[in-house]
Parts: structure tokens; C-alpha cells; sequence
């Protein structure tokens, strides 16, 4: 199974769940793999603290243009939907950082005046937390084209009987390469107005890929009527509830999981595994299941 823990903002305990959840299944003796799609800021290697054996580049193929070849058509520039090549008057100008690296300029160039070299945009990291894969990427600075290096993270690992991707916060195009793929996405949110709308966008955004998805609610006790009746109106799962325990935030704040930290939280989030299940497909070693 692929499992995606998501959020619509940041700040509501999404990569708590994630690695709390990674933790819970392979003390079943579940083959686990922990993806941190998050490459803009991971930090799930804070808390499960793995052990890195590979770090390698990741870079996609940007166009450089041959001046003396290019005929000034324009072909490469109307086929661009970022502007990441353009033609103006008898220039044409790359900007690699708007590049997606799809090829269509240097497909479409009658003349073969473009061709493509590699630029790096991140760094991705391979390693293992004990039982737990580990994969993470980190994006250079000024880099915006994350999907790239997501996709480079969650192809790494080879497939287990529970992969977590740890997604990115909102409901922009990374968190939509993230999800694409998972098998179901389990939404944290806090009983906050904030967090609600934000809930909203999210689910919205995961009904329209098609995904099968249900809610924790994070910090519960708290005002968080309005996020069940919302969650009950729209026939949304609530598959489990996190209190609002500063102990858990402390513990978060020291690096440390909720599991390791404080012993009846492994309780907490073996039965949010089981409603996942019960949800999305059984879990069971040997890639049984869903």
C-alpha cells in the first residue's frame, strides 16, 4: 500500500503522523518504506533519525539554444507552457529555473538548433531508520521545478508493504505529484479555522484526482466541532484522533516520536493504522493487501 499523509497547510503535525505511522507498521513486521516528499523542507530524518547510504544529484535537461543553427522560427517558444524558452526578435532566451524539462522545444526545432544538458536541482538521499527505508530530497536553493526531484524520491524505493509519502503542505503541484500514485491519503488537520478551510481545498483537491482518502484530526479537544460536522456533512472518514498533548509537542520539539517518547501513544497510532486499513485495504507482510 501507498499511503500519503497530507495537509492542506503546515504546522499540523502532518510529518508527526507520518513517521509515528512508519514506526507503528514496522513494529507489526511490516516491510516499511518513509518517502519525505517535502523537498522543500524535509525533516523527517529528525526524527527517525536514518542512516544515509547514498546521496546522489538529481537534475532534469534544460535547452541551450545554437546560435549559429537557430533560424529564428519561434517553434520552441510556442510549445513552452511555462515561457521557460521564448523567442524576441531574433534572441531566443532560455530561463532555466521556469524549465520542466518535458523536450518538446528541442523536438519541435526544425533545425536541431536546441539541444539539452542536465541541470542540478536537489539532492536525494537514500538510508535506512532501523526496519524503516528511508528517501528524502533536498531542493537547491532559487530551484522552483520540485516536482522533479518528488518523482525522483518516490521512484528510489523499491515497493513495500507500506510505503508513507510525506507530503508537502497545500494543495499546489508538488503535493499533486505526491499524491499521484497512492493507493489512499490520510488528511491531518488541527480543529482550527485555519485548519479547516484548509481542509477544505484539500479535500477538494484529493476528490478531484479520485483518490480514497479519510481525516485525523490532530490536537483534538479542542473546538473541533465544526471539523466533524464538516467532515460528517461531506461523508469524510474522522479515522482518528491525536489529544492535544503538549507532551507529544515537547517530545516533537527534542526530535523524538510520539512512539518512542511516551510508550501509551504506540496504542494511538497502531488503532490509526488499523482504520487506515479498515479504509483503504488490509496490511499484512509479503505486499498482501491493497
Amino acid at each position: 500500500m501507498k499511503l500519503a499523509v497530507a495537509s492542506g497547510k503546515g504546522g499540523t503535525g502532518k510529518t508527526t503522523v507520518a513517521v509515528n505511522l512508519a514506526l507503528a507498521a514496522a513494529g507489526r513486521g511490516l516491510d516499511v518504506a518513509y518517502l519525505d516528499c517535502d523537498v522543500e523542507e524535509p525533516n523527517g530524518h529528525i526524527f527517525l533519525k536514518p542512516e544515509i547510504e547514498t546521496e546522489r544529484p538529481i537534475g532534469t535537461p534544460i535547452p541551450v539554444v545554437d546560435r549559429d543553427a537557430c533560424v529564428g522560427c519561434g517553434e520552441c517558444g510556442r510549445i513552452c507552457r511555462f515561457s521557460a524558452i521564448v523567442q524576441v526578435a531574433a534572441e531566443v532566451l532560455v530561463f532555466p529555473e521556469l524549465c520542466h524539462g518535458c523536450g518538446g522545444c528541442s523536438l519541435v526545432c526544425p533545425t536541431g538548433a536546441v539541444r539539452e544538458v542536465s541541470r542540478e536541482r536537489g539532492r536525494l538521499r537514500l538510508g535506512a531508520a532501523g526496519p524503516i527505508r528511508f528517501a528524502d530530497g533536498l531542493l537547491n536553493v532559487g530551484e522552483v521545478a520540485v516536482p522533479s526531484l518528488i518523482k525522483a524520491v518516490k521512484t528510489a524505493v523499491p515497493p513495500a508493504d507500506l510505503t508513507v509519502i510525506d507530503a508537502p503542505p497545500g494543495t499546489s503541484c508538488p503535493v499533486i505529484e505526491s499524491l499521484r500514485g497512492s493507493d489512499f491519503v490520510l488528511l491531518v488537520t488541527e480543529p482550527t479555522p485555519f485548519g479547516l478551510h484548509d481542509l477544505k481545498l484539500a479535500a477538494e483537491t484529493v476528490r478531484v484526482m479520485g483518490l480514497p482518502f479519510g481525516v485525523l484530526i490532530n490536537r483534538a479537544g479542542f473546538a473541533d466541532a465544526e471539523t466533524r460536522g464538516y467532515c460528517r456533512d461531506n461523508g469524510i472518514g474522522i479515522l482518528g484522533e491525536i489529544p492535544d498533548d503538549r507532551r507529544v509537542a515537547e517530545a516533537y520539539s527534542r526530535g523524538e516520536t510520539a512512539i518512542g517518547s511516551l510508550p501509551e501513544y504506540r496504542g494511538v497510532f497502531a488503532a490509526l493504522l488499523d482504520a487506515v486499513a479498515a479504509a483503504a485495504g488490509p496490511l499484512a507482510p509479503g505486499g498482501e493487501g491493497a
